[in-house]
């Protein structure tokens, strides 16, 4: 298999071994072992439900720091639309934008102008009838590896278009050469993120050969740093700096996307595990119909990302006051940025259980054969996340029959049995011992 760079960890010394992140993984990604979880790498999309549900803070996001500016000469702070939800007392985009230059940045560029454009291709193909129905939009990172792993049959569904964020690095970078005469490799193009699997794509070049992302930013330390600056920040140095209309800065919100696209027929599906079930009925032939489908795995859309800082109803509320006063101008993008993947997605099995496929089948036949002697209440008392999960365990090596309580409890009840009958029969041996004697 594949390696896969992960930005969801683990911090071992804080986890409490409660099962919380266990209950809550779509992928079922987390064991819970020797009081301790542990993410399976194979079945990680780096969704950071883990992350949300933990209220011991193990489970943490790899991101960059602002201190990585230092390593360029010039430096571009690329601004998810959710950015713009994250502050109480502004909703003006020109101050928050303007504030973010106190940071270290040079100079900024807006992802949602890179949204527009994957909006206006996204209709251009929606159109052709090129695409497979219901053609699934490739912008959440999580979504993809979702379908990579547990709906291979989907992956010719999704629209092969690179991320806002890659399109939006491409053009910064652009730009950035243009106005400060400086070699590409010179600036630095940073993402100020939501979410933790935008991390993972740009550090493990998902769909890309190379990302034009140096560097992946969590928005909530972004806000930790700017909450003085940005409502402080004097009128006089406010600059003008949005250009980005309201068809990409709606991205930020679930179904702003699907509204965008322009097609009659569209399903906007946010929460990992709502976009599960939705994928589950389209395999089942379901959904025919819709003509495209915004998946989006953070509640509520990027708002709810892990990552942020705002709760997600706040922020968009705010998203969608700020949008009130938008047009829907687009600047344009340099002619030669691809817009399709380098990459194709590709089928990564989480159940590959022996590269032999007889031996494969003898396992699956056990897995089976066990299971069906469990309770099949999914507890997760045993460390797995299911009685299904716990037969795979053990016949990979990972667990026991035992860790199952009541499996554990029938071997207790059959051991007490047992003694039962020893000292039953030890009260005997006394007395026909004697008898011998004599």
């Amino acid at each position: 298999m594949e390696t896969y760079w992960h930005s969801v960890t683990l911090d071992r010394d804080l986890c409490k071994g409660c099962t919380n992140c266990l209950k809550h993984c779509p992928t079922q990604a987390i064991r819970v072992q020797k009081g301790k979880a542990k993410i399976l790498k194979e079945r990680c999309i780096d969704c950071g439900e883990c992350i949300r549900v933990c209220p011991y803070h193990a489970k943490k996001a790899v991101a960059d720091s602002l201190e990585m500016l230092k390593e360029f000469k010039y430096n571009v702070a690329l601004v998810a639309p959710a950015f713009y939800g994250q502050f109480s007392k502004t909703e003006s985009v020109d101050v928050i934008l303007s504030a973010l230059l106190d940071l270290g940045f040079d100079d900024v560029f807006e992802v949602a102008r890179g949204a527009q454009v994957v909006t206006e291709k996204t209709k251009e193909l929606l159109a052709s009838g090129e695409l497979m129905k219901p053609a699934i939009s490739s912008a959440c990172p999580a979504v993809l590896r979702l379908i990579a792993i547990k709906f291979p049959n989907l992956i010719a569904n999704i629209v092969p278009l690179k991320s806002p964020m890659e399109i939006s690095a491409e053009q910064a970078r652009i730009e950035a050469v243009k106005k400060s005469g400086l070699k590409p490799e010179e600036i630095g193009v940073f993402f100020i993120s939501p979410c933790a699997a935008k991390a993972t794509f740009v550090k493990g070049n998902y769909t890309v050969k190379k990302s034009e992302v140096d560097g992946v930013i969590p928005i909530k330390s972004i806000c930790i740093k700017m909450s003085r600056s940005v409502n402080k920040i004097a009128e006089e140095n406010v600059r003008e700096l949005r250009n980005a209309g309201k068809s990409g800065v709606i991205w930020a919100t679930s179904g702003g996307e699907a509204e965008s696209s322009g097609a009659e027929k569209v399903i906007a599906v946010d929460e990992i595990h709502n976009v599960i079930k939705l994928f589950e009925e389209i395999e089942d032939g379901k959904h025919g119909d819709i003509d495209y489908v915004e998946a989006l795995a953070c509640p509520g859309g990027c708002v709810g990302g892990p990552l942020t800082a705002e709760n997600s109803f706040s922020a968009r509320s705010k998203i969608q006051r700020i949008c009130k006063g938008l047009d829907d101008g687009m600047l344009p993008f340099d002619e030669t940025i691809k817009m399709f993947w380098d990459e194709s997605i590709v089928y990564r099995p989480i159940m590959n259980l022996d590269s032999d496929i007889n031996v494969a089948m003898q396992k699956m036949m056990k897995i089976e054969e066990i299971y069906e002697g469990f309770p099949k209440i999914d507890c997760g008392s045993c460390g797995s996340p299911s009685c299904r999960a716990l037969a795979e365990d053990i016949v990979r090596g990972y667990a026991r029959e035992t860790d199952c309580i009541f499996k554990l409890r029938e071997k207790v009840s059959a051991l007490a049995h047992d003694m039962i009958e020893l000292e039953n029969l030890n009260m005997h041996l006394p007395q026909t011992n004697k008898q011998e004697g004599n």
